[in-house]
């Protein structure tokens, strides 16, 4: 599955049609996994109906497919393993704006741990995670642009060779805790410059009222 905001909505709309919303809520059914036939005979469809669903959702990441030997016969003469479905591990999710309070839980879930082994302060070891996750994105990514893409923050050029953010990826939690989020915003996307090489930015506070507190600055920009 693409795990882009696009991705996630399309893995999410291919649950819209009722039919295959059925054949999913059907191999939820089956955590040990479920064969097409099976599959098809309990809800009543053609075998072929219900294999171009399954596929569907197998391509969209929602369902995963393996294979299995089915009976008590094995070695030669048993016959090839079944394919069979079942749900897959994946999560996924949309909102819209696109927020990541996933992302924000993970890092203080690092956070917490880390001050209990250690007895660092806790707002330096959140700064210290996101930071370090940062730096992680950006190696992945390979531009500090697709790490902020790819994580909600919906940038844009500021017209001076820098990006304007446009979303908070955190918005709900930094409306409530701002000096706490913003904290690990500012580790986070510090992190991710320095993990994608781009030494050419800075990350300067936004402007009053900007939808993010943080705007990436040309550090040679006057």
């Amino acid at each position: 599955m693409n795990d882009s905001f696009a991705g996630r909505v399309s893995a999410i709309g291919c649950l819209d049609d009722p039919v295959r919303r059925s054949v999913y809520e059907a191999v939820t059914r089956h955590p040990d996994g479920v064969d097409r036939s099976t599959l098809a005979d309990e809800l009543g469809l053609a075998r072929s109906t219900a294999a171009f669903h399954l596929e569907r959702l197998v391509a969209e990441g929602l369902i995963a497919a393996f294979a299995k030997r089915v009976g008590l016969r094995t070695g030669p003469g048993s016959g090839r393993p079944t394919k069979l479905y079942r749900r897959s591990e994946m999560e996924t999710s949309v909102s819209v704006p696109d927020r990541h309070y996933d992302l924000a839980a993970d890092l203080m879930a690092r956070a917490i741990e880390r001050t209990a082994q250690s007895g660092d302060e806790i707002r330096g070891a959140l700064q210290a995670v996101a930071r370090e996750a940062g730096v992680e994105k950006g190696r992945e990514a390979g531009s500090l642009a697709r790490v902020l893409e790819q994580n909600g923050y919906e940038p844009g050029d500021d017209g001076d060779g820098g990006f304007a953010l446009h979303n908070c990826p955190f918005h709900r939690l930094a409306r409530e805790h701002t000096t706490t989020v913003c904290a690990l915003n500012v580790g986070f996307l510090t992190g991710a410059r320095d993990g994608a090489g781009a030494d050419e930015y800075a990350i300067a506070p936004a402007v009053a009222g900007a939808p993010c507190c943080a705007h990436i600055r040309r550090s040679t920009a006057q």
